[in-house]
């Protein structure tokens, strides 16, 4: 990747226009394109951040059109349908197909080199709908995937055992939705067991799961965390870090489950997902990977992707 990332933002809503204002902040790209259906909301974000420019450094931001991903190396797509109060992820699917369909006729126009990272909700079937209809291979398109359910998760037992979240080393898998997997088998701060009840497991895995329903109902719509878990793969792909973060990617036989985009640990780096990294979990935790596996599969069946 060159040096200065030139990074596109497909859908300048909540999500995407505060991950842009995110991605500026921590200068991870010379330049960065707002692409929305309403162009004078992107035209608007690109005023404002432009004019905290003298606070900043150099960065080019504009507000743009499809044309301007043909030499982009990173394309965030965030648009779609806004989830409603009460609503699943999965409520979301048919309105997103649509969307996505016309997005990536666009995209696939002017640019074959990117790397894809899809954030629109349910992301895991929308990841695996952007890496079919593109025929892109699978490392160059990236879900956010359980990055954010896994971010959750760490601040949740941090706050529980009263530690710093950053300390806390813990996996969210499977689907980012309602099927997602807590893999306690594994939770450790610096090598040591987890140690909390049953009762606050079970308390901090539902506040996990819930999270962003709890949030839409406060206030409508989730986006600082996001941001900050789609800005945290921005980097790693930027700087070449081979980090390890909870992406989906297409697995191939991961505790044999195949052919659907779930969150698992991946390291990443410019090429995009450079491989998947297998976890030593329990019987219980792969049958409701399993279980996870099964329920996208079945929705990418229904819509027949």
């Amino acid at each position: 990747m060159k040096k200065g990332a030139k990074i596109a933002v497909i859908g300048v809503g909540a999500v995407g226009s505060t991950t842009a204002y995110t991605l500026l902040l921590r200068e991870r790209a010379s330049e960065l394109v707002l692409i929305d259906y309403n162009h004078a909301k992107a035209v608007g974000d690109a005023l404002d951040m432009n004019h905290g420019m003298p606070f900043l450094g150099r960065a080019k931001v504009w507000a743009g059109t499809y044309e301007d991903c043909r030499d982009a190396d990173i394309i965030v797509i965030t648009a779609g349908a806004a989830q409603k109060p009460g609503e699943t992820r999965i409520d979301l699917l048919k309105r997103n197909v649509g969307i996505f369909e016309s997005i990536m006729e666009e995209v696939l126009k002017v640019n074959d080199h990117a790397i894809l990272l899809i954030a629109s909700n349910p992301v895991d079937v929308m990841s695996y709908f952007s890496q079919k209809k593109s025929g892109w291979p699978v490392h160059r398109v990236i879900g956010s995937g359980t990055l954010l359910d896994s971010a959750r998760f760490r601040y949740l037992i941090g706050s529980e055992l009263d530690i710093d979240p950053r300390s806390i080393h813990a996996h969210i898998i499977g689907e980012h939705g309602d099927s997602e997997v807590p893999v306690w088998s594994l939770a450790n701060v610096a090598g040591t067991e987890v140690s909390l009840s049953d009762e606050a497991k079970e308390r901090v895995f539902a506040n996990t799961r819930d999270a962003a329903y709890q949030i839409i109902e406060a206030k409508g719509a989730t986006y600082y965390a996001i941001a900050l878990a789609i800005d945290r793969i921005c980097a790693a792909i930027v700087r070449n870090e081979g980090a390890v973060l909870n992406v989906s990617t297409l697995l191939n036989d991961y505790h044999g489950i195949s052919d659907v985009y779930m969150g698992v640990p991946c390291v990443v780096d410019r090429s995009g997902v450079r491989s998947v990294l297998p976890l030593h979990i329990t019987e219980e935790e792969k049958a409701l990977l399993h279980k996870s596996a099964d329920k996208l599969k079945d929705i990418i069946r229904s819509i027949s992707l």
